[in-house]
């Protein structure tokens, strides 16, 4: 019975978002009201991205957790790039290694452990730029989040680390498999921290990108960071056209950030517009675009999707989890962190919001939660 019920759910999804389709980048948005940045590409409802691809069933980053999410009804997978010994982007959600690969079980590279200095904060385990991409193959992938997720542990030891490159393969074959457009929504991890390894990741980055045809304005792909420096050297030094979106956090700032400004005042209407005009998307935080109040519920929206709107940025904030653990106190279902509370409940507030897109780990609720909502407006 458990069976049919996801067989169900995956039918309903899956046929909601063959409607879902990437606009010509010349098209006029009906997402929302307001005027887009020319580079962006288009959809007609808001996207739903598979966040680190079906995290929420799989191990993250590997082929089969974005598999299992564009099969879910995801618009878009998320790659989270870092780079081997030997000069190979791969996908893994941090350069340090051990919590989602099998590495601390392997003796034969347990002299290759170390501490290193990660933006300014010293950092213990297994780094990729350590290993070889044939040594990183020799490792396999396992849930990150073990204590939360104990039945994704099942398929630990399963997969290999996937390469950026087999990404974009993948997602050839899912719009062939699916009769849709898949986007990809790379992330260049720590650019910086790589940068003065001697191993910057914008090198490998753009000829792939181009090899494969997506640097292009409207083109289904997102390239994201957390530094600011990293977009705008993506977008003047190497002449990249393809979309580019700004990721911020409630807190901090970006590291390295020549004027050492925070992202509160990246995200102020003063600070967007000091950098909106040569990008095309703001990744922020959920609690960004729905503040939570001092006792973890949940608040009221700010002011940060319509500001961003207004100087042409779409909004797509990150990261909707079912788990009571990452959800505001009084959408929780029980006390058990691991169990599911009022997602769908949260993921209607959001898109109340007039966000363009969502992060999820868990795509396919996200994108039963867009149709119910739209089906109310």
């Amino acid at each position: 019975m458990a069976f049919m019920k996801r067989r169900s759910l995956l039918s309903l999804t899956t046929a909601s978002a063959a409607t879902f389709a990437l606009g010509d980048a010349a098209q006029a948005s009906t997402t929302s009201g307001h005027r887009r940045h020319g580079h962006g590409a288009r959809y007609r409802k808001p996207y739903v991205v598979g966040h680190r691809g079906a995290s929420g069933y799989r191990p993250e980053h590997t082929l089969e957790a974005y598999r299992l999410a564009a099969r879910m009804g995801a618009d878009i997978i998320e790659p989270d790039l870092v780079i081997t010994k030997d000069g190979v982007l791969v996908v893994r959600h941090e350069p340090e290694i051990s919590g989602t690969t099998d590495v601390a079980k392997r003796p034969e590279f347990a002299s290759r452990k170390t501490t290193k200095s990660l933006d300014g904060k010293p950092v213990t385990g297994w780094f990729t730029e350590d290993f070889t991409l044939a040594e990183l193959r020799t490792l396999r992938a396992v849930e990150r989040l073990p204590e939360l997720r104990q039945r994704n542990t099942i398929y630990d030891g399963l997969w290999q680390v996937p390469t950026f490159e087999e990404v974009l393969k993948l997602r050839r074959e899912l719009e062939r498999e699916l009769g849709r457009t898949i986007g990809v929504y790379p992330e260049t991890k720590h650019s910086t921290y790589f940068r003065a390894q001697g191993k910057p990741l914008e090198e490998k980055l753009v000829p792939l990108i181009r090899t494969y045809g997506l640097d292009r304005p409207g083109a289904p792909i997102f390239i994201q960071s957390f530094e600011l420096q990293n977009l705008l050297d993506l977008r003047t030094r190497f002449k990249v056209k393809a979309p580019l979106v700004f990721l911020t956090d409630a807190k901090g700032g970006p590291f390295a950030d020549p004027k050492k400004r925070s992202y509160s005042h990246l995200t102020s209407p003063a600070g967007l517009r000091e950098w909106a005009h040569l990008l095309d998307g703001l990744g922020p935080s959920v609690k960004q675009v729905i503040a939570w109040n001092a006792d973890n519920t949940l608040g009221a929206p700010t002011s940060l999707v319509r500001d961003a709107h207004a100087v042409g940025l779409q909004v797509c904030p990150w990261t909707v989890r079912a788990e009571n653990d990452f959800l505001p106190a009084d959408l929780r279902n029980g006390s058990n962190p691991g169990d599911f509370g009022r997602v769908v409940d949260y993921l209607d507030k959001l898109y109340a919001t007039g966000i363009d897109g969502i992060f999820s780990d868990m795509p396919d609720i996200a994108v039963l939660a867009r149709e119910r909502y739209l089906s109310r407006r």
